[in-house]
């Protein structure tokens, strides 16, 4: 399963580890998570909070218990959040693929025209101007992936990281 909500980009991967630590080891509520959250990392509202539990659970760092959600074990290595993201986040995949598949720099409005078709119709139709917020929705995880080291920012765009 591939999980939608995408928080903004942090500064960092310690923010990542440091929003794990604020998930509880013993399960709780949705609501009880979100406000250990809030308080824990300052998130400015429940919303961000829930947007970074649900990718946390992508990232395979949280888990949904018959109980309640807790943090796992697994640990937040570079490695194991480039693992998860590509594999669990939807859209990383195809914006990774997109930046493989061309030889130049993407622009993030043209790697929005190439993964246009993606977005679920019920998206389409949920809500006017749909194309400005997915286009911010690819921007993020482009970001993400750079993030990662899955891609680099040039002043063009974006490009596939060679090491990778």
């Amino acid at each position: 399963m591939r999980l939608k909500p995408l928080p903004s980009v942090p500064d960092d991967l310690e923010a990542v580890a440091a929003a794990q630590q604020a998930v509880p080891l013993v399960p709780g509520s949705e609501n009880d998570c979100c406000a250990r959250l809030l308080r824990r990392r300052d998130f400015p509202s429940r919303d961000v909070a829930r947007t970074w539990l649900t990718f946390l659970r992508a990232l395979e760092l949280a888990e949904e218990t018959d109980s309640g959600f807790r943090r796992t074990d697994r640990e937040p290595t570079p490695e194991n959040l480039r693992e998860s993201f590509v594999g669990r986040v939807f859209g990383a995949a195809e914006a990774l693929d997109a930046l493989r598949e061309t030889e130049k720099p993407l622009p993030a409005e043209s790697a929005f025209e190439r993964l246009r078709g993606m977005v679920p119709g019920w998206e389409r139709h949920k809500q006017r101007g749909w194309e400005d917020v997915w286009e911010d929705r690819i921007g993020d995880l482009l970001d993400w992936l750079v993030l990662l080291d899955l891609a680099d920012r040039t002043d063009d765009g974006y490009v596939a990281a060679v090491d990778q």
